[in-house]
């Protein structure tokens, strides 16, 4: 492949992120986001013991996981936002990791690609971004976020798919199917 060819294929990329993160794209996901925690079921609703039962087969927990990961996605959403928080707070290396990261980029983009002066010399902004990896990497690695990506998505699987098995339809859909 020429580099003519490599560039154009490359070039892209830049304006397709560029695309993701521009100001009305996320306004766009913070309207869906809101419109979908506005269906937020009430914690008498979600946590309505009556309805608990074991279901009787495979065929019934497919039924009602269907039902219930619609008619209760806002208030499961939730629950990983909440195991998401619990896990950084359980895991204060990552979280200093990712705020270290995050605020050594914030401080390098208000730069302006100009390069930092100290009293023993300059720094361009490429040798700052180098820097902040030499020392986020390896921290990252200390950090474990691998096996806390898995301890989160395995407790989101097991809560979530517990309570929507268990949990039975409400009775009036009952009869809307019948009918």
């Amino acid at each position: 492949m020429s580099n003519v060819s490599l560039l154009s294929s490359l070039s892209g990329v830049p304006s397709n992120l560029s695309e993701h993160l521009s100001i009305e794209a996320i306004r766009n996901q913070y309207s869906s986001l809101q419109t979908k925690f506005q269906n937020i079921r009430t914690p008498q609703e979600f946590f309505d013991v009556r309805r608990v039962s074991k279901p009787q087969n495979f065929g019934e927990i497919q039924q009602r996981v269907s039902y219930n990961l619609g008619y209760f996605q806002a208030n499961y959403i939730a629950i990983v936002l909440l195991l998401s928080v619990y896990a950084l707070l359980t895991n204060w290396l990552l979280m200093f990791v990712l705020l270290f990261s995050a605020g050594g980029v914030y401080t390098i983009t208000k730069l302006n690609g100009e390069d930092l002066r100290l009293p023993f010399g300059t720094l361009s902004t490429s040798q700052l971004y180098t820097g902040l990896l030499c020392i986020a990497i390896p921290l990252g690695f200390l950090a474990s976020p691998i096996s806390t990506m898995m301890w989160l998505i395995g407790s989101s699987v097991v809560t979530i798919f517990s309570h929507a098995s268990f949990m039975e339809k409400p009775i009036e859909t009952v009869f809307e199917e019948e009918v």
